[in-house]
């Protein structure tokens, strides 16, 4: 993996080219007083300003190259022989440009060829802002000051990174970078880069595709090793498996199922917008992970106290009921007025007594609890006298200074929370968090951090072009590989392959996908001339006649499918009828350990049901799992051919799990 020190911390920087983008990233380099050399190189020479790179003083650290896309060609490999420490490509028209311009492919081709070894950003990049020491390969205004400690987000997208720069929410900002179209330093090689810096406090990702997955599992073992949170803002659909119609499977696990899965392998949470990206930073920068999901609120207003127990509802977050110590605190606190409970409302009457807060907020502050969260909305400073709010900020730090908890500050809109008081509270230990729901969904993804997966994913492989197996070759094949299926015939003569198998019997079609919406399903046959007779009326000539599996108590559906983006996602649902009815599905990615298997059957709303709802039997859990594994171990010992199996449905009874329906799409032999 390429060092990408001296390009992200220089000590000297040359821009190359000769425009208003060049002059502006000199310009803010000065501005934010980077102390070390700003060369400029351009043909026509001037005051100042160098020929050629070869004339350079020195071999430039970073580099900025504002040129044409050919003329940057040659710019990299100049500075690529030089021994340059990486470089900034401004220039587009490489692969983003292909569909529009045939030469883009090749022009990238000759970009990575140009650079070797030598990191680069881009093509089609706006640069980096490194705010610790000045640093900046960015072409345009900003809004970040200099910092001695903070955070780093990465994105794509350039106007997003100018936007985030510009947040007045007071989040540290150490490193804004934009990663342009990735040509060879893909995001995940970028932010393992920046944790080489022991300034950089979290990680944020805006994420639109991954790309190098194995790059994203280094990153992942990286800053778990390094204590380091990482979150991520994953937008984007998978339009591949959107595409696919064959099976409930793809049906399920389109959209982003398998973008959440590896990011739930990788062990890092998903946060879903631009401000829950920045509050849940916020919050890291000053806590880091928090070790539970169980909160306090403290609010003078019975609303407020209602509004966060609402806004709590449906997150994977608790407020935990007030424990004999917390209780004795507060109503020593607080007297008897004062009806004790988690979220609690405070009452007003210890408003502007800076001390008495103090009292009341440390009192419900308690080792059990991961987030302490003061709930004040400032007034707005242009129409209103805020001087009755400093008790607030004074008594929001003292607390944090008593306990040492965790506190925050949170402001039920965004925009009563002023900046200098986010700078105040900061300073103070005290996370200022704007807006009630981005401080639920902070604490959610804060207590979501977690080791990643220790086995690595299994991946997707290249595009193939997969055969639908019949019904009976797909359960012969799952069988071999330890799947229960049901006793069967396969064959032209339906009525004779039922006597052997023994009445009742299940009838069905071969060689078509969706068999019950083409009536190709006869249940329950008792005898050989129910079967004659279902068979006359099936659109086909060959038949597959099966047991009646009895006694079962839940349906399942199994299904595996191949994502090119991400691996293959393992889907597991309601089955039967029940499966596009319910949409009860959750999806991990290959390979999955049993005890992965079984929590993601508990997230289920079927799972009541398998348990034994009401008095009914319970499933064999055991043989559930089984099945899961034979499914996985087919695909894995298949990978390089498969693109897709599902059992739909998995009969579950008490004592077994038998596979009444199977699909396997896979490329044939060479």
């Amino acid at each position: 993996m390429r060092k990408l020190n001296r390009l992200f911390r220089p000590c000297s920087i040359v821009v190359i080219g000769g425009g208003a983008w060049c002059g502006e990233v000199v310009k803010q380099c000065h501005k934010m007083g980077f102390s070390g050399d700003v060369w400029r190189v351009h043909p026509k020479g001037g005051e100042g300003v160098y020929r050629t790179l070869e004339s350079l003083p020195g071999v430039p650290d970073a580099a900025f190259i504002g040129i044409n896309r050919h003329a940057t060609i040659e710019a990299v490999q100049v500075l690529s022989d030089m021994g340059a420490g990486g470089a900034v490509c401004f220039a587009s028209g490489f692969s983003e440009a292909a569909a529009e311009d045939a030469q883009g492919h090749d022009l990238q081709t000759e970009l990575l060829a140009a650079a070797g070894d030598m990191p680069i950003l881009g093509p089609n990049c706006y640069g980096f802002i490194n705010a610790l020491d000045g640093a900046l390969l960015w072409p345009d205004q900003h809004g970040v000051v200099p910092v001695e400690r903070g955070v780093a987000i990465l994105t794509q997208s350039s106007n997003i990174a100018i936007n985030l720069t510009m947040q007045a929410r007071g989040l540290p900002l150490a490193y804004t970078v934009t990663c342009g179209n990735m040509a060879q330093t893909g995001q995940a090689e970028i932010a393992i880069g920046l944790l080489d810096d022991p300034r950089v406090t979290a990680i944020g990702l805006h994420v639109e595709g991954f790309g190098d997955l194995r790059a994203w599992e280094a990153l992942a073992r990286k800053v778990y090793d390094k204590g380091v949170p990482l979150i991520a803002l994953k937008v984007g659909r998978s339009a591949q498996a959107q595409a696919a119609t064959v099976s409930h499977t793809a049906s399920l696990a389109g959209g982003d199922a398998g973008a959440q899965a590896f990011l739930d392998r990788l062990g890092i949470p998903r946060v879903h917008s631009l401000p829950t990206l920045i509050e849940t930073l916020k919050l890291l920068h000053v806590t880091g992970p928090l070790p539970s999901n169980r909160l306090a609120s403290v609010s003078c207003s019975g609303g407020e106290a209602s509004l966060a127990a609402d806004t709590a509802h449906g997150r994977n977050v608790e407020f935990p009921p007030l424990n004999a110590h917390q209780k004795q605190a507060l109503g020593k606190a607080l007297g008897p007025m004062v009806a004790l409970a988690n979220p609690l409302d405070y009452h007003t009457y210890i408003w502007r007594d800076t001390e008495a807060m103090t009292d009341a907020w440390s009192a419900i502050v308690d080792p059990t609890l991961a987030l302490t969260m003061l709930v004040v909305d400032y007034p707005r400073t242009d129409r209103c006298d805020a001087g009755d709010w400093v008790c607030a900020t004074q008594a929001a730090i003292a607390t944090k200074a008593r306990t040492g908890a965790n506190v925050a500050m949170v402001a039920t809109l965004p925009e009563l929370l002023p900046e200098e008081i986010s700078q105040q509270l900061l300073a103070g230990g005290v996370v200022p968090i704007l807006g009630l729901d981005e401080a639920i969904q902070a604490a959610e993804a804060a207590a979501a951090i977690r080791a990643p997966e220790p086995v690595p994913l299994c991946l997707p492989g290249a595009d193939r072009q997969g055969e639908t197996l019949s019904e009976a070759a797909a359960k012969a094949r799952l069988a071999d590989h330890g799947l229960v299926v049901p006793q069967s015939r396969s064959g032209p003569d339906p009525a004779t392959m039922a006597e052997k198998v023994g009445f009742p019997v299940a009838l069905k079609g071969e060689g078509i996908a969706h068999k019950t919406e083409a009536g190709a399903v006869a249940l329950g046959l008792r005898t050989a001339s129910d079967v004659t007779q279902a068979a006359a009326v099936m659109p086909t000539e060959r038949f597959l006649v099966e047991e009646m599996v009895a006694d079962g108590v839940a349906e399942l559906l199994i299904g595996i499918t191949r994502d090119p983006a991400h691996g293959f996602v393992l889907t597991l649902a309601a089955g039967g009828t029940l499966t596009e009815l319910l949409k009860d599905s959750v999806s991990l990615l290959v390979p999955v350990t049993p005890e992965a298997i079984k929590q993601a059957l508990t997230r289920l709303k079927m799972w009541k049901l398998l348990t034994g709802y009401r008095g009914a039997p319970a499933a064999d859990l055991a043989s559930i799992l089984d099945a899961v594994a034979a499914v996985q171990a087919y695909v894995l010992a298949n990978a390089s051919r498969v693109e897709e199996v599902e059992v739909n449905p998995l009969i579950c009874t008490p004592t077994r799990a038998v596979a009444a329906d199977a699909l396997i799409q896979e490329a044939p032999d060479d």
